[in-house]
């Protein structure tokens, strides 16, 4: 349930937090600040810290997106529902939003105003939740939760609204970085965006894929799941610099936009690696002759810097619900069948030289 919090706490909640957590506040605030103006980026970053800041299980920035709460940022046990839909009303994110002021649940297995059936796919029993407000409007909550009842203190209580101020700064400097920054809409799109590439990022790869399932499964429809790995990206930053290394990373976006279609989700995962949504796929044999088909035509040379360089990737296809039924699965799946093509790679390629 959510607390009150003692009247001297609220004119200084700074008053009530030990030495150390205030020092951790300031950590966190140093390592935002570092992290920069890519708005995705900056909210993965809080949901970490503010999981290891408060000790909880899990960490979430939930964004506001018409009638619904959205996982666009998530660590800990709440890493997998990323990309996560939640309908607003009788969810305690949602009335957060709603009311503009942080809420508490000790148990979600008693609490009235949870989604209890949401809170057991995600693991857990207790959380925190304080609203993320850019200008006069709430656009979402910054969440802590944790596996086991009653976690949380008045502490991470404070500690949470004294982040939030900091995370909700944050934001309004990331989306006052583009030209486009006057609705919420804005920054939305930025959450979901991978700043080098121009393409969608993990949070929007995981929305379409839960929502891609879930279409699938009411209307008994298949999904493909393609998985892309870059060849030799360490060797590339390592021996020629990042800036040679992001140079092959936007030829390789540039390579797979080019060759699915507008139906189909095309995401960069992070590092090297990204993801592709097959919006209508016959079978798992037509995604893994897909799969191969890409891994060749993505390869070739480029020049950087008046250097020529190779570029290859390793490509896995699943297809639901023929290789699994959840998210998990089927990224376990897709995941083998890349590395598979990459060690068959690498032993060809062992073969040439001997």
């Amino acid at each position: 349930m959510s607390s009150l919090l003692p009247s001297h706490l609220i004119a200084d909640p700074a008053a009530g937090l030990p030495p150390e957590r205030l020092l951790g506040i300031i950590r966190f605030q140093t390592e935002i600040a570092k992290v920069g103006l890519d708005l995705s980026v900056v909210i993965e970053r809080v949901a970490l810290l503010a999981q290891i800041l408060t000790g909880g299980s899990g960490a979430a920035v939930e964004l506001a997106e018409g009638e619904e709460m959205v996982y666009r940022a998530a660590s800990g046990i709440a890493e997998r529902q990323l990309g996560l839909r939640l309908a607003r009303q009788g969810s305690l994110s949602g009335l957060c939003v709603e009311q503009g002021v942080p809420l508490r649940c000790e148990d979600s297995e008693t609490d009235a105003r949870v989604d209890r059936e949401a809170c057991r796919s995600v693991g857990l029993r207790s959380m925190i939740v304080v609203p993320l407000r850019h200008g006069d409007l709430t656009v979402g909550v910054l969440k802590v939760l944790s596996a086991q009842p009653a976690a949380f203190q008045d502490a991470d209580l404070l500690t949470l609204e004294l982040i939030s101020e900091v995370v909700a700064s944050a934001l309004v400097h990331a989306t006052r970085y583009s030209a486009q920054v006057e609705t919420a809409r804005d920054l939305f799109l930025r959450a979901t965006r991978d700043s080098l590439t121009g393409l969608g990022n993990r949070a929007l790869f995981y929305d379409r894929l839960h929502q891609g399932l879930k279409l699938a499964r009411r209307h008994g429809h298949s999904l493909g799941i393609v998985l892309v790995d870059m060849d030799g990206l360490k060797r590339i930053n390592d021996e020629h610099g990042h800036q040679a290394g992001d140079a092959a990373l936007r030829i390789l976006a540039e390579r797979l936009r080019a060759l699915t279609r507008e139906s189909d989700t095309l995401a960069r995962l992070g590092g090297d690696e990204f993801g592709i949504l097959l919006a209508a796929v016959k079978d798992p044999a037509a995604a893994r002759d897909f799969a191969f088909k890409l891994a060749d035509l993505v390869q070739g040379t480029f020049s950087f810097d008046g250097m020529p360089f190779d570029l290859s990737a390793s490509v896995g296809a699943v297809v639901f619900p023929e290789d699994g039924g959840e998210v998990e699965a089927l990224l376990h799946q897709a995941d083998l069948a890349m590395y598979e093509m990459k060690r068959a790679r690498a032993t060809m390629r062992a073969a040439k030289i001997r």
